[in-house]
């Protein structure tokens, strides 16, 4: 079997408030092999987002081992957890996050910038996606003007740009009524495995996790 794009070990997170500690992971065991969609299910406060920020190096704090395609996170400094989350990562929030100022193709276009892409590749994939998701009408458009559907579809769009090894989103059909989600959700799997990517996907919606290839639960802190 080849090398999982994502391996934890006993990875633990813990917060202190007012003299109590609260265990949020209490040694969390995850593989996520290349091209595998897995949800990640629990109810809302389980922790999912905190295993999220966990395996994304969006933050410290964090007991036991996060490996990204071989690599041990705990290893590097700042400049190399930089490099994992550019080179390795993709995001996708409840909440879009799309630059108020930028239209749907520039979105799209800033992150391959920062990864180093040149403009006129970074506008050619930045167009395919976006068309891929239906939104070839749209590219010119800001967010302003777009429907909550479309943000979401440009998030999803943005967080795949760079061909990431592995995908994270964060209930990211939660903002969208059952319709659109069901929707952006189908368009999101149908994308991510026709680029090749991993995904973890955490919901709280069982039906929606019937759709990927493996569902995982987390309970008290620990994986079923």
């Amino acid at each position: 079997m080849s090398e999982p794009v994502l391996a934890t070990r006993d990875l633990k997170r813990s917060f202190t408030q007012a003299d109590v500690t609260i265990e949020v992971l209490r040694g969390v065991n995850l593989a996520v092999q290349p091209g595998e969609i897995v949800g990640l299910l629990g109810p809302s406060g389980s922790g999912k987002s905190t295993l999220l920020q966990a395996v994304g190096l969006l933050e410290g704090g964090f007991q036991g081992s996060i490996r990204l395609n071989g690599e041990e996170a705990a290893d590097l400094d700042d400049e190399g957890r930089t490099r994992l989350r550019r080179d390795l990562l993709g995001f996708v929030y409840q909440f879009h996050h799309l630059l108020p100022e930028f239209n749907a193709v520039e979105n799209v276009v800033l992150p391959q910038l920062v990864r180093g892409t040149d403009t006129p590749a970074a506008r050619e994939r930045a167009t395919q996606l976006l068309g891929a998701l239906g939104l070839s009408d749209r590219l010119d458009h800001r967010p302003s003007k777009l429907s909550g559907g479309e943000q979401q579809r440009v998030a999803v769009a943005r967080a795949l740009a760079n061909k990431p090894p592995l995908v994270l989103a964060d209930e990211p059909t939660g903002n969208l009524d059952e319709h659109t989600a069901d929707g952006v959700l189908n368009e999101f799997l149908t994308l991510v495995r026709g680029e090749g990517s991993a995904a973890l996907v955490a919901t709280h919606n069982e039906r929606l996790a019937s759709k990927m290839d493996r569902v995982v639960r987390l309970h008290e802190g620990r994986l079923e």
